[in-house]
């Protein structure tokens, strides 16, 4: 069975998931991270699959990063051992996180203030169980953390490993590369991060407190990465499928993207050029990562069933269950003939935002002799 004759049986739109560009995807990555001594802790805030990630982590059971608790419960269950809860812990939390911890989970949670590692440090003596935890490092000005050389960072360590607590790093994330483009901006920013985590490990270690891991990780950052010196372990998450917003700062081309959304012809709006489908803002998300970019591409890259891009045709404007797919402003060429019932199907702007809106990926398996499979999802937090 072809790759048309499985999507031809599909309901629209669906979610698939083409397993050869997954797994050439992580080989890539796996590859260059090896030529710098580094190991890879993959984030599954994408992927959000017990299937998947069986297929992208090390030995099919770690070790990962997650975003939610609920990820780590789910992931824990299905035999992950070894995880980073890798967003800033709220006290309220602490709770579910012991528990994971007297299931057998390793489980490492991350902070930045004096007021989560009191609660970290009180909660790990009232349970008789040291929480493992990661300080996290500001290293772009993106999101959270403290400065590498902000003597909060030594204060907390000395909380958290003298009131009941495991110090057991720094952690840090660029997320300002996503800004970036070409290989050297990119360079720079892998070694930004890299200087910041090095920076607060060796000021925690100067005052005799432990630092033995030290976690950098963005998915631009770490294949870009140069010198990963220092660093015990790099973390990246949409690398699994990749998306158009990698595309656009140049970590990828538009044949990695994995993911793709099918969807249907139901109409034509000639005399304004639209082709309509449904797939709407729903099916792909109101994520418009490359308004910003050197080329935006609307809510998506119509390619055809084989997954062939079509020149300069993209979704260029969506409601809930309509997408009107029309020729790139500029463009030159003329639409295609697309008749009503055409399938066609859709790179997303950012695979985590289209991958949510879906309860499973429709799987084109990577051995063409295999039949389609399909791997839930999950979802909550």
């Amino acid at each position: 069975m072809t790759s048309a004759d499985i999507l031809a049986a599909l309901p629209t739109p669906s979610l698939i998931l083409d397993e050869g560009r997954m797994l050439r995807n992580l080989a890539r990555l796996r590859r260059h991270l090896d030529t710098l001594g580094v190991a890879l802790r993959p984030h599954l805030k994408t992927v959000k699959s017990v299937e998947a990630a069986k297929r992208v982590l090390t030995g099919g059971n770690g070790p990962a990063t997650v975003s939610t608790l609920k990820e780590a419960e789910v992931f824990a269950e299905a035999g992950v051992r070894d995880i980073l809860y890798a967003v800033g812990i709220a006290p309220q939390k602490l709770d579910r996180v012991l528990a994971l911890c007297a299931a057998g989970c390793d489980l490492t949670v991350v902070l930045d203030s004096a007021e989560q590692a009191a609660a970290v440090a009180e909660a790990s003596r009232r349970a008789g169980d040291a929480i493992p935890v990661l300080i996290e490092i500001d290293s772009d000005g993106h999101r959270s953390g403290l400065r590498p050389d902000d003597p909060a960072v030594t204060a907390i360590g000395r909380i958290l490993q003298d009131g009941g607590a495991e110090l057991r790093g720094v952690v840090t994330h660029a997320g300002e590369s996503y800004g970036a483009a070409g290989a050297d901006a990119l360079a720079a920013f892998a070694e930004r991060e890299r200087q910041a985590a090095v920076g607060a490990a060796e000021a925690l270690r100067a005052a005799g407190l432990p630092c033995p891991v030290v976690s950098v990780g963005s998915t631009p950052t770490a294949h870009f990465a140069r010198d990963l010196s220092g660093v015990t372990e790099v973390r990246a998450g949409v690398f699994v499928f990749f998306d158009l917003v990698m595309a656009g700062i140049g970590v990828c081309t538009p044949d990695d993207i994995a993911l793709s959304v099918l969807a249907t012809v139901i109409g034509h709006q000639r005399d304004r050029g639209w082709i309509m489908v449904d797939a709407g803002w729903m099916a792909m998300s109101r994520d418009r990562g490359t308004a910003n970019q050197a080329v935006d591409q609307g809510y998506g890259v119509v390619c055809d069933i084989d997954g062939r891009v079509l020149d300069d045709l993209i979704v260029a404007s969506a409601n809930q269950e309509h997408g009107v797919i029309a020729l790139r402003p500029g463009s030159g060429r003329s639409l295609p003939e697309l008749p009503v019932g055409t399938r066609l199907r859709i790179l997303p702007n950012h695979a985590c935002a289209t991958a949510a809106q879906f309860d499973g990926y429709e799987v084109l398996p990577a051995d063409a002799a295999a039949a389609p499979a399909y791997w839930p999802r999950f979802r909550g937090w």
